[in-house]
């Protein structure tokens, strides 16, 4: 593939990778160059955010759960471009102890994958030459990961910069840019990190004021300079196969937690997508084959789901004769009830026995691998399914059937393994590929 590329990404959470992101994006798209974004890891937030700052479509790359040509294939839609632009997660080197289909999910697989260089985003409050002592260190980490460059964050004053500007020099790094604290374009955050982009009513100006400060504090031309054309390019690999021909996806709010990639692909295969909102107490489509509702927040909006008596009695009546599969908040969403925080239970579909409670939270994360004891939409018994769960909710009732055989990336079983009910089948992790 022949656009040029960088990766996005820092030592840690936290140091600013997506404000920078967003602000590249903005910066270079109001400077007229056409900027394709990426997403390392299982990510379903960040991308929302770099389709509103780009125009484009942001898909996520997955190296444990996604083989190298489903990568590659990935990578070709940047085809049009004149620039990728490839935010990471985490720390650029973080990852499972375990590889799956090409990696760990570091960062630094895709970094490595690719040819992409790296800028690397360091958040210097507390320290000065320092930093250039980690930079350093990231720079000689792998020999197969190129740091091109750094841009410093939160740089609290012209005499902080220049000593952070001495310790780079001496190290021999390059300093792209540096930004100083400004609160006014940080994203607000919830407890799976960024409130969604549609409810985030101040995104047009955050995303264009990250533009214009990115542009006053980055060499743009410098960074774009960098960039280099992907070593791995090729065809679009269906990642898994479509639910049904004509699927109602439930999108909303409260379900909008679903890959792009899975989007794209069942669109590619020929499959219709047929949205409907159950916050605004509307139940699927009846000329749907199946029905899928895709995790997010049910658990903030229970008092408007257990008052949509009209979504909930359309799909019991859809399910007597299709199936219905939901993940992580549409699974809950399936269940008896959701118990909040402040412990008040609220009434849901009841096509399964589930009840959830947020009352005593209890964080699930990690890479799931599962093989199906019964068939789920679009995928037969005995399917193996990679995967990713990320939810603080209890199982406090689960009297179904198990649908799945489910452990982490280490290989340890996990007690989380989905429900089944007749025709309707829940999960707690979401969907990212068929394994191989």
């Amino acid at each position: 593939m022949t656009v040029p590329g960088l990766i996005i990404s820092a030592p840690a959470s936290g140091t600013g990778k997506t404000t920078l992101m967003l602000g590249l994006l903005a910066a270079f798209r109001a400077h007229g160059v056409t900027v394709q974004p990426f997403k390392n890891g299982p990510d379903y937030i960040d991308p929302a955010f770099h389709r509103a700052a780009s125009g484009r479509v942001s898909y996520n790359l997955e190296s444990w759960a996604m083989g190298r040509d489903a990568i590659a294939g990935l990578v070709a839609q940047a085809e049009g471009a004149d620039l990728v632009l490839a935010e990471g997660s985490m720390g650029l080197f973080d990852g499972v102890a375990r590889s799956g289909e090409t990696g760990t999910g570091a960062s630094a697989d895709i970094a490595a994958l690719t040819g992409w260089p790296v800028v690397l985003v360091l958040d210097v409050s507390g320290q000065a030459q320092s930093a250039a002592a980690t930079a350093s260190g990231f720079a000689r980490f792998r020999e197969d990961v190129q740091i091109a460059g750094v841009v410093l964050n939160r740089v609290a004053s012209p005499r902080h910069e220049a000593l952070v500007r001495h310790g780079m020099a001496q190290a021999g790094l390059r300093l792209l840019g540096a930004l100083p604290r400004n609160p006014g374009i940080e994203m607000p955050e919830r407890h799976l990190g960024l409130v969604q982009a549609e409810e985030t009513p101040e995104l047009d100006r955050i995303v264009a004021e990250a533009g214009a400060f990115v542009a006053a504090h980055v060499d743009l031309g410098a960074l774009r300079a960098l960039a280099r054309p992907a070593r791995i390019s090729g065809d679009w690999r269906m990642a898994a196969p479509p639910p049904g021909q004509r699927i109602a996806l439930a999108r909303d709010e409260a379900f909008s937690f679903v890959y792009p990639h899975l989007i794209e692909g069942w669109r590619r295969a020929g499959a219709e997508i047929l949205p409907f909102s159950p916050l605004a107490d509307e139940p699927p489509d009846d000329s749907a084959d199946c029905c899928w509702l895709p995790g997010g927040y049910p658990e903030l909006h229970g008092p408007r789901l257990a008052a949509a008596d009209r979504f909930r009695e359309g799909l019991r009546r859809f399910a007597q004769t299709r199936p219905v599969h939901g993940e992580c908040g549409g699974y809950m969403a399936l269940g008896a009830a959701i118990v909040d925080r402040e412990g008040r239970a609220h009434r849901m579909a009841g096509l399964l026995g589930l009840v959830t409670s947020y009352q005593k939270r209890k964080m699930h994360l990690g890479y799931r691998l599962a093989r199906l004891h019964a068939p789920v939409p679009g995928l037969a018994a005995g399917a193996r399914l990679r995967g990713h769960e990320f939810h603080y909710s209890t199982i406090v009732e689960q009297p179904d059937m198990p649908l799945a055989e489910v452990a982490d990336a280490n290989g340890d079983p996990v007690p989380e393994t989905g429900s089944r009910r007749g025709l309707v089948t829940g999960t707690f992790f979401h969907l990212i590929a068929e394994a191989t």
